[in-house]
């Protein structure tokens, strides 16, 4: 089943809004994602805007799915790889206590890290060619993306060894340390917060991280009872309209990826941005990280190397990524972060990162404010969702200007 564009618009326009504000009365905010997901024919939004201790904005406008079922400010949203976030302040809260450290070969903990090959091209008859890495992948490389992992959607020469059949399990793209490239490095890290805790990631980061938190509705494991605030998926085709993914309920998964997995809301992912704006502090008397691992996880962890741009192999996955033209980004022990300041948005130092069903974050620490915004649909960075994810945030920055 197929919806066009013009149905989408028509079912968005009948369904009621759920919103709240502490901004200034005519903040626009509201208007901007009710009338761009008409504009941009986007099936469903769940929208927050928070300070340290508070929530100064929610929204939901639109569908969950093809039934015309509105969504919800508590909606369940896939949110794919804004887990990375989370497996990284778990990583390194194990290295707070001395678990692990951050330049260690990281095959001290994982032994089969220690076989890895490089990937060095491919000969004539397109057999793929190796060599053993001149150094060991270390933690640092692995949440900071410069350990040679990559994902095939987004790496030439990864597309090339998974499409002729070859295992990329244990291959890198180049020499640990050497470039960025998004890949997997935080399933890696994700095997190493369970390889050093003894507990499943899961298991781990319930106790540790999303439960002392309050997360309740973000988890690996879908329940069933919340099965009708999940929101459907979908998939953009070329020419424009949507096909439904059957909204089914998630199956345990066998193994938990510490670079995507978790299911979320928006107000619940808020809470985590919010304590990285309490500097690890947690809403009562506990503390998630120590303020000193907020800093080392907000600081450039590339140096000179820019982060952030991608280039598709799978265009029906994933358009082009780059969310700041002319701005050279860079990553950190967690987020992507913009050196520069972005006209009219984010602060120069601000954090952030999406999922691959366009669900998107940033923390901005110099104005003291987070914001997550999250859609349901494929290919990721569609320049749709991109537009509305930019003409949200013009608007929460114009709003905090008001208020």
């Amino acid at each position: 089943m197929q919806l066009t564009r013009r149905e989408f618009g028509g079912l968005a326009l009948a369904i009621g809004a759920q919103t709240s504000r502490v901004f200034a009365a005519g903040s626009g905010i509201d208007e901007v994602l009710k009338s761009g997901l008409q504009k941009r024919k986007i099936p469903a939004v769940t929208a927050v805007v928070g300070t340290e201790n508070a929530t100064t904005y929610s929204g939901a406008f639109g569908i969950r799915d093809a039934s015309g079922v509105p969504v919800t400010i508590d909606s369940i949203f896939a949110i794919a790889s804004m887990t990375k976030a989370v497996t990284s302040a778990g990583a390194m809260q194990l290295v707070e206590r001395g678990k692990m450290t951050l330049d260690d070969p990281a095959s001290k903990h994982l032994p089969e890290l220690g076989m890895l090959q490089v990937l060095d091209g491919f000969d004539s008859a397109g057999k793929p060619k190796f060599h053993p890495p001149a150094k060991p992948v270390t933690l640092r490389q692995l949440l900071t993306h410069t350990s040679g992992f990559a994902y095939d959607t987004w790496h030439e020469g990864m597309f090339k060894l998974t499409s002729s059949g070859g295992d990329a399990t244990h291959v890198l793209a180049f020499e640990p340390g050497t470039k960025w490239q998004y890949g997997p490095s935080t399933l890696w890290a994700g095997k190493l917060v369970e390889a050093v805790s003894g507990q499943n990631l899961e298991q781990y980061l319930q106790q540790n991280i999303l439960g002392p938190l309050g997360m309740k509705d973000t988890t690996f494991i879908f329940p069933k009872e919340k099965f009708d605030r999940l929101v459907g998926r979908y998939q953009r085709n070329p020419d424009g309209s949507f096909t439904p993914a059957p909204r089914t309920l998630p199956a345990p998964p066998a193994t938990y990826r510490g670079d995507g997995g978790l299911f979320s809301t928006a107000p619940d992912y808020l809470k985590f941005t919010q304590m990285i704006l309490r500097k690890g502090a947690g809403p009562g008397s506990e503390r998630i990280l120590q303020a000193k691992t907020v800093a080392q996880m907000s600081a450039n962890g590339t140096g000179h190397i820019a982060a952030g741009r991608l280039k598709t192999m799978r265009p029906a996955q994933s358009s082009d990524v780059d969310f700041h033209p002319g701005h050279d980004d860079r990553y950190t022990l967690g987020f992507l972060m913009n050196p520069d300041a972005i006209p009219g948005a984010r602060s120069a130092g601000s954090l952030a990162w999406a999922g691959i069903d366009n669900t998107y974050y940033w923390i901005d620490p110099k104005r003291g404010m987070c914001a997550v915004i999250m859609m349901q649909y494929l290919p990721f960075a569609d320049q749709e969702a991109v537009g509305l994810l930019g003409d949200f945030e013009r608007a929460v920055y114009a709003a905090k200007g008001q208020s």
